[in-house]
């Protein structure tokens, strides 16, 4: 990928939360006490890039730190190791407007869009606060500016005073999204914005997603649990599993060739339309306790195919044909 198609880049990104432990538990450690620092590496080592004009869908089971990463990679966060780059310059020794510019066109849309909406505020203040307290818009273009972002999205003009409340669920995610458009992003980062819908709704929204893709030549991270989402909209995927990065692919190649074990997993439990009979196939076992990860690679309590190396050492994530990375060590016995 050269430089000038890079436009964002996490380069070693680790992310962790928790507390350490205390004055009062140190001096009792001296006394033969033994508590420990408490911390979660919601995000390990992770490192992920995103081309301009490109649709990254990062996919993984709920608790494998894909939405974190997705907040590391808007700004919300701030990660504890690692680095944040835009158009390859580190962000972090940018200017203030230089930031503040960055910051403008990054945007994300969250996974409830009632929760992350303000109920006390009308849907046109909503869509045109950002715009005016940036001096995007005059304030008294805000109604005619908000016409035109609803029908962007496909909301009725008539619906600028309502609020968030009298809003169906595929409502309230298109009005997430004229928020998140309303200051010029070229990058969305896309938190679960159709897992509460349902799934007619879910069709409407993400052919909305793919029409502002074409007409506004919108950059995407896509963050789903579900394959069958990002199928129809991701040009690269992303496999998470508690905090690291597992695979990584074109589209055909995870959906055609997955490499990983538990990519192979979660195609299995996708549903499809066949004609035959298709058994439901769940990924066996349970996601282990992020405060206490299991040595080696994390998956290979749940994994078939695990063996003795796969409980002692961490798998390296490496390319296994031209733009596939796997990490798993059954690659190394081919």
């Amino acid at each position: 990928m050269s430089e000038q198609k890079l436009l964002l880049a996490l380069n070693g990104i680790t992310k962790r939360f928790g507390h350490s432990v205390d004055p009062i538990h140190r001096l009792l450690n001296k006394l033969g006490a033994s508590h420990q620092d408490q911390y979660v590496y919601a995000v390990n080592d992770v490192s992920l890039t995103v081309a301009s004009k490109e649709v990254v869908g990062l996919v993984g089971e709920s608790g494998c730190g894909k939405s974190t990463l997705g907040r590391l990679a808007v700004g919300l966060l701030k990660p504890d190791a690692g680095v944040r780059t835009w158009r390859g310059q580190n962000f972090d020794v940018m200017s203030p407007s230089e930031q503040r510019r960055v910051r403008l066109s990054v945007q994300m849309i969250f996974q409830d869009p009632y929760a992350s909406l303000n109920p006390r505020m009308r849907a046109v203040d909503t869509v045109t606060e950002a715009p005016i307290q940036h001096g995007l818009i005059s304030p008294r273009d805000k109604k005619t500016f908000a016409q035109s972002l609803f029908a962007k999205v496909g909301l009725a003009p008539e619906m600028m005073d309502r609020y968030p409340h009298q809003f169906s669920g595929g409502q309230r995610s298109r009005l997430g999204i004229a928020r998140a458009l309303a200051v010029n992003p070229e990058f969305l980062v896309c938190d679960e914005a159709v897992a509460a819908l349902d799934v007619s709704i879910q069709a409407q929204v993400l052919n909305l997603f793919m029409q502002l893709r074409a007409d506004l030549d919108l950059t995407y991270l896509f963050i789903s649990h579900d394959l069958g989402v990002v199928r129809h909209l991701a040009d690269r995927v992303v496999i998470m599993y508690l905090g690291r990065v597992v695979e990584e692919g074109t589209g055909h190649e995870i959906f055609s060739r997955a490499n990983h074990p538990y990519t192979q997993a979660l195609l299995a439990e996708m549903p499809m339309i066949r004609l035959e009979r298709k058994t439901y196939h769940p990924v066996a076992g349970e996601i282990p306790s992020p405060m206490h990860p299991p040595d080696g690679c994390h998956f290979h309590p749940r994994c078939p195919r695990a063996m003795k190396r796969c409980s002692e050492e961490v798998p390296v994530l490496r390319e296994i044909s031209t733009g596939h990375r796997s990490a798993c060590h059954l690659n190394d016995m081919q």
